[in-house]
């Protein structure tokens, strides 16, 4: 179990009255020490709500948005990351951009060993997008080809 004091740097979980960013805020995130560096895991995000504006018409964008991480030595909160996601509610950005914004602001987060970011957008003029980024550290550059080839969706 974790000790109070291996706690005292999440300022935002478990606290009350936490106020909703309107603007992109990836001063938010925080992190926590990850307890088995030894081990390569996988840890998955869904955020089934991710909302986003059109830079062009401030038109509202929607996508659910998937992130799958090895961590190394540091680890995002959920809470955070929850926050931060909300933050980008009214940040007027293309899809694309918006994914790699996130897989960007993660990578300097925690420097993970490996991370992608994939952004599953609802139509909006009658087409989909659905943007995908990773990255990987020099032992996961294998992963990070595989990865790469796998997110190419087989629509034939």
């Amino acid at each position: 179990m974790r000790t109070p004091e291996q706690l005292s740097d999440l300022t935002l979980l478990g606290a009350t009255g936490v106020k909703y960013p309107t603007d992109y805020t990836p001063g938010i995130l925080e992190t926590f020490p990850n307890r088995h560096p030894e081990n390569d895991y996988l840890v998955t995000f869904n955020c089934p709500e991710f909302t986003s504006l059109c830079p062009k018409t401030g038109q509202p964008d929607f996508a659910r948005i998937i992130i799958n991480y090895i961590p190394d030595r540091r680890m995002v909160e959920s809470k955070s990351l929850k926050l931060y996601l909300f933050s980008f509610r009214n940040h007027g950005d293309f899809h694309e951009d918006c994914v790699n914004i996130i897989l960007k602001d993660l990578i300097a987060l925690m420097q993970p060993r490996y991370i992608e970011v994939k952004g599953i957008f609802t139509p909006r003029g009658g087409i989909s997008i659905y943007p995908f980024a990773n990255w990987g550290d020099p032992a996961h550059q294998d992963l990070v080809k595989a990865r790469m080839l796998a997110a190419f969706p087989d629509i034939l």
